[in-house]
């Protein structure tokens, strides 16, 4: 063996410095906390060059401020209770379950953006041998080696831009549920506000009817009607009765919704609101559809999927790209030899080594990458869905809201006014028996109809309100409507 000089543990230690340095500096704070939404999006044109076209990174749409919004929409109006709608909505925000777990999985996501793109570990191993190896300067008893793998350091920092994005889109995700959560909140609460309504209507017409029963017990005393006015009369009183139950069931089951939605007991009572004044927004369908495009975290988590597919596309690319292995051995030996002017005696040999893959299996790869940019494409595509479909439920949520506010304008203008007016005069027709008692029925039947018409059309609006502000990604006001309480 060639005599070589006593060189110590330089070459090992020398090894660990290297290994055990970043691969790359981080694009992003080691503390990222809340990754702020993304301002400017960037949506990817199907399956560009990966060597050419340059991809967005996440310092890059963090450097983007946010575009204020051409269109003020108000803010939320308070309710009474006072503050009681609010409370709802923060503690939804804080105890539901499901935001709970997606902002579990964006912590998740953050921590794993702050290692992929970290050096694997190195190894270290000792062989101890049966017998000992026996050379001219000595026995060998035992080697240790020391091994560091150094995958391609592009690779890593794509790794860590996709880790970075798919953070991102989860976060996104979470405000786009809380989003959800808080229309699923407003939408029982104004249920609740209807079904308060109906259910004061329902109970009010009660009292109607019982004193037109008692007319119509009078009248048969002086032998002016028949028993079948009072039979006609009792059998809307047990009718009335069933619609009160069926009310009253379904307050029960939106109040334990509302309980579901807040993480509070299912049978925690919840006061119905008193008022409800919704009004259309200014803003027209166009201008709702550039606000949701810019403020929508559903169609934004879209888009950091893209980019996060799109640098999927470029770590695929790079697997084509061989790894490497650096290593360092020292072999112990022992000095049992007699001296000697031809070897070192005792002397310990090291060796450093350097060892590279070979990526040869060309079909593997190309299915890698064309797996990649496939998922890029689908990425790209599920974008274009969102926006479409948010255009398309916003002009919807907007008719629907025009056509409630029609209705309830007209009911309060015109309808309701000429109904209780037909009633009066045939209450009072009836009790100079000048009209029959099934048409007061007739009159009661329609005015009860037309006025739970009237609050249902006010929930309805307030609730297409409570969807629009879901689907631009902002709020919408509710303020006053006269007359509406």
């Amino acid at each position: 063996m060639l005599a070589l000089r006593k060189i110590n543990f330089f070459p090992l230690a020398t090894l660990a410095l290297l290994g055990g340095c970043a691969a790359t500096e981080p694009s992003r704070s080691d503390d990222m906390g809340p990754l702020a939404p993304a301002a400017e999006q960037f949506i990817a044109s199907p399956a560009p060059s990966a060597s050419t076209a340059r991809i967005p990174q996440a310092a890059d749409v963090l450097a983007h401020e946010i575009v204020p919004s051409t269109i003020t929409l108000v803010a939320h109006q308070q309710y009474s209770p006072a503050d009681a709608l609010a409370e709802l909505e923060q503690r939804a925000r804080d105890r539901n379950p499901r935001l709970t777990r997606l902002y579990h999985e964006y912590q998740s996501a953050v921590a794993k953006s702050q290692y992929v793109d970290k050096l694997p570990d190195p190894r270290f191993g000792v062989n101890a041998f049966g017998n000992a190896l026996e050379t001219a300067s000595g026995s060998q008893r035992a080697n240790m080696a020391f091994s560091q793998a150094v995958p391609w350091l592009a690779r890593l920092r794509a790794d860590e831009q996709r880790a970075v994005f798919d953070a991102y889109a989860i976060h996104a995700e979470l405000e786009a549920e809380a989003l959800r959560v808080q229309a699923a909140v407003r939408t029982s609460w104004y249920r609740l506000y209807v079904l308060a309504r109906q259910i004061e209507i329902a109970e009010a017409n009660q009292q109607l009817l019982k004193s037109l029963i008692d007319v119509a017990n009078a009248r048969i005393a002086t032998g002016a009607a028949s028993q079948g006015d009072v039979l006609l009369g009792t059998l809307e009183l047990s009718q009335l009765e069933e619609r009160l139950l069926t009310y009253r069931r379904q307050r029960q089951g939106v109040e334990a919704e509302l309980n579901r939605l807040t993480a509070q007991p299912a049978g925690t009572h919840i006061a119905s609101p008193q008022t409800l004044s919704p009004i259309l927004p200014e803003a027209n369908a166009e201008q709702m559809t550039l606000v949701a495009l810019q403020n929508q975290p559903e169609i934004e988590a879209a888009q950091m999927r893209t980019q996060a597919s799109r640098w999927g596309v470029e770590v695929a690319r790079l697997m084509r790209r061989p790894e490497f292995v650096l290593s360092a051995s020292y072999y112990p030996t022992d000095n049992n030899r007699p001296p000697s002017t031809i070897v070192d005696v005792g002397q310990d040999p090291w060796a450093l080594g350097a060892q590279v893959s070979i990526p040869i299996w060309r079909e593997k790869y190309d299915a890698i990458e064309n797996e990649a940019k496939w998922k890029h494409q689908a990425a790209h595509n599920s974008v274009e869905e969102l926006t479409d479909r948010y255009e398309a439920l916003i002009v919807d949520l907007l008719a629907e809201a025009h056509r409630a506010h029609e209705t309830a304008m007209l009911y309060q203008a015109t309808i309701l006014p000429q109904a209780r007016q037909t009633l009066a005069a045939d209450q009072e027709a009836y009790s100079n028996g000048t009209v029959e008692f099934d048409r007061v029925i007739r009159d009661y039947r329609s005015l009860l109809t037309l006025e739970v018409g009237y609050h249902q059309a006010i929930g309805d609006l307030a609730t297409s309100l409570a969807k629009l502000s879901q689907a631009a990604g902002q709020d919408i006001a509710l303020t006053g409507l006269p007359g509406s309480n």
